[in-house]
């Protein structure tokens, strides 16, 4: 008994912490997760430590923390196979949130007539007119009650949960109160009794887009607005390892290759001012919400220099990630495939000294499944001939070779 507990005490206590990014993020830390999974010996994504995650990296964080398999959720939300119950369709996210707009068409009439008399007869502006309509605005265009509802018969399927209490391992989903602006760490003493789906829907409500959801009377939104990662909740209970996974980063558009088109045939803009307004914001939200990771990150390494923290995301230089559209099925499928073979690459690429930081946690590098240049993730076939004869064989191992010893290099 005394040495089960003395084996005990020396399991690395690893945890995953997974960020936003709607079904986009989604979609790549799927991906990237599936990768990690098959590459990494030693690292259990459904049985770690704990796990924290914030909007659609909740979504992921509360599958895993449930038993649910990086390729069982491949399934559900990428391929949309298996049983009925267990699909997630993304779809769902772009319902129209009818019950916001009647609540504003009820209100329209009596806020319209208040802001008629205020301008009329009390010497209001026309602008001040306006603000008084805005609050007829419904406070969401789409619903998100379908994430409570897909989720909620997912989780009560046999050998599942709904209940963060009755998890085998820590689960923590961050949203933001808006009243308080203060956040919202569901899980935790005190806010464990919410419903994990209904958690997940708060902290994917993204104000603008979803309208807030309401919760013992209060009203939360997407965890994102305070921090992009959250990580210190899990930091603070002293871990060995802590992953990390980020899908959103700005796009360097100055040093991304000369390409026409992306893999799914849509053209690539030369600029980002060609992409209009949609373009632009997504760029200015990525900005910001990197910077504070970035800081993050930092502070992370500070206050605790004992944990090995791995950060894994997208390349800024890459227009795939950045560049597409979501809710198209065939596009879902090329763009987790693409987050797949790209996370295999960084892997490769930084296994010199990434095989150092993991090994002293227990976890070790499949370097068979790294060099094995046929895997894919929505299908298993071995990778055309191109790849597998001589000369790209040899053309792979001389650019790993360099890899590797420019990461020595970097690391001395």
């Amino acid at each position: 008994m005394h040495h089960m507990t003395k084996a005990a005490a020396k399991k690395p206590r690893i945890a995953l912490a997974l960020a936003g990014g709607g079904p986009l993020g989604a979609i790549y830390e799927i991906g990237a997760l599936c990768a990690l999974d098959e590459a990494l010996s030693g690292l259990e994504f459904n049985a770690l430590h704990a796990y924290i995650g914030v909007s659609a990296g909740g979504f992921i964080a509360a599958g895993l923390a449930n038993g649910i398999t990086p390729r069982e959720l491949c399934a559900s939300f990428i391929e949309n196979t298996g049983k009925r119950e267990q699909v997630f369709d993304p779809s769902v996210l772009v319902r129209p949130a009818w019950g916001e707009y009647a609540k504003s068409l009820v209100k329209l009439p009596s806020l319209a007539a208040q802001a008629g008399l205020r301008y009329a007869f009390k010497g209001g502006s026309l602008m001040a007119a306006f603000e008084r309509l805005g609050s007829a605005l419904p406070n969401g265009i789409f619903s998100n009650a379908m994430i409570d509802t897909q989720l909620r018969q997912q989780f009560n399927a046999p050998g599942r949960t709904n209940d963060f209490r009755k998890l085998k391992h820590k689960l923590v989903l961050v949203a933001t109160d808006l009243d308080s602006g203060d956040s919202a760490e569901f899980g935790q003493p005190g806010l464990d009794h919410v419903p994990i789906s209904k958690a997940v829907q708060a902290s994917a409500a993204l104000p603008g887009l979803f309208p807030p959801v309401e919760i013992d009377g209060r009203h939360y939104v997407d965890g994102a607005l305070k921090k992009t990662l959250h990580a210190s909740v899990l930091l603070d209970e002293g871990l060995d390892l802590l992953i990390c996974l980020n899908p959103l980063v700005p796009f360097d558009s100055t040093r991304a290759p000369q390409r026409r088109v992306l893999s799914s045939g849509e053209p690539v803009i030369p600029k980002l001012t060609d992409g209009g307004l949609p373009v632009v914001l997504s760029q200015t939200f990525r900005t910001m919400i990197h910077s504070r990771l970035e800081l993050g990150m930092k502070g992370y390494e500070r206050s605790h220099p004992d944990t090995t923290i791995v950060l894994f995301e997208p390349d800024h230089r890459d227009p795939e990630m950045f560049l597409a559209n979501t809710f198209s099925y065939r596009q879902r499928r090329a763009l987790a495939e693409h987050a797949y073979q790209q996370t295999r690459k960084m892997l490769r690429e930084r296994r010199a000294v990434m095989s150092v930081q993991l090994a002293r946690h227990g976890v070790t590098i499949r370097q068979d499944v790294l060099d094995d240049l046929g895997r894919t993730l929505v299908s298993h076939e071995r990778a055309q001939a191109s790849v597998r004869n001589r000369s790209g064989r040899a053309m792979h191992k001389l650019e790993q070779t360099l890899n590797d010893l420019e990461q020595a290099i970097q690391a001395r």
